[in-house]
């Protein structure tokens, strides 16, 4: 540990507390042993948030700020989001092949 992070540790104070130019809390630190850190989008939308014990959870929004998504440190995954169908000839123009076949 370097001199300034130890000088820095002696004279904080808690509970330490960040936050975004929205005034939104994206980081709180109680100085004993919990901590969280948190995302916010443009719109004001959670978007992260991670704490001390490992749990995390991200999720996005759509233009009108529903959500579409949400995925977390447990595996849970909900996925709204908007599907796009291609045809053969897109697929073979993004991989850059030609002539597909699809086998049954």
């Amino acid at each position: 540990m370097s001199l300034l992070t130890k000088e820095f540790k002696k004279n904080m104070t808690y509970p330490i507390e960040l936050f975004d130019k929205n005034e939104n809390r994206i980081y709180y630190e109680d100085g004993a042993f919990y901590w969280y850190l948190k995302e916010y989008d443009s719109n004001n939308n959670l978007i992260y948030y991670e704490d001390i014990g490992g749990d995390w959870y991200k999720r996005e929004y759509d233009t009108n700020n529903n959500p579409i998504y949400y995925e977390d440190s447990n595996g849970l995954i909900i996925d709204n989001r908007p599907k796009k169908e291609l045809t053969i000839k897109q697929i073979e123009e993004m991989l850059g092949i030609k002539n597909i076949k699809i086998i049954k």
